[in-house]
């Protein structure tokens, strides 16, 4: 579990694939102070395990999955990526609950700056949008953000200069990947209000059926 609120960013030393897993290798100072084998890390909103240290440099293997539902199967030697340590039952929840279960890549559309801030507009499939709300969380490329504007295909976010000094979103631009997670506590109600929908068209039917009275 992680909060979006990203501490550093790392930068990509090494992609080595290996009988079917692929082998990250990443620099890291501020992450590697506490880090431990076996621990959580979010790597650009994607929940890894750390499998390895030396030095300053991380090591997390990546499955066909990972590889599949986010963008870091096309991150080269040098690219920047945003970490984040899982969360603590004492630390601060400064953004929103973050899985690390990325739902799917988004693509930049535009990049406006407005005043010292950024307007970013993301395009994204259907099914994303479907859970997205005005004022409401979602997390790109790991970062906790608010949503601005739902569009036809995409939403808006807004980047304050903080965010776009430490994060991939200060850089990134027109046509760069994303990966998108949805608000978790926006699928669990939808996914409730899905199954009362459901079994009241149950009851409905068995009622309309004789089988009940």
């Amino acid at each position: 579990m992680f909060t979006g609120i990203i501490v550093e960013m790392g930068e990509i030393t090494s992609m080595q694939k290996k009988r079917g897993i692929v082998h990250l290798f990443l620099n890291s100072s501020e992450i590697l102070r506490d880090a431990k084998i076996g621990d959580s890390i979010s790597v650009n909103g994607t929940c890894l395990t750390l499998v390895e240290i030396k030095g300053n440099t991380m090591r997390f293997d990546l499955s066909e999955e990972t590889l599949r539902s986010s963008n870091l199967g096309i991150l080269q030697r040098g690219d920047r990526v945003n970490l984040e340590p899982s969360l603590r039952p004492d630390s601060k929840l400064g953004g929103h609950f973050v899985s690390g279960h990325v739902d799917d890549i988004g693509s930049i559309k535009s990049k406006t700056k407005i005043g010292d801030t950024f307007k970013v507009e993301i395009e994204v499939p259907d099914r994303i949008l479907n859970f997205l709300i005005g004022k409401g969380s979602v997390a790109v490329d790991g970062i906790s953000l608010t949503v601005v504007d739902i569009l036809k295909r995409s939403f808006t976010v807004m980047i304050i200069p903080h965010t776009a000094k430490l994060t991939t979103l200060g850089f990134k631009g027109h046509g760069d990947t994303v990966n998108v997670e949805i608000d978790m506590i926006g699928k669990y109600v939808a996914k409730f209000l899905g199954m009362e929908k459901k079994e009241s068209g149950l009851m409905e039917t068995l009622l309309k059926e004789g089988y009940i009275r």
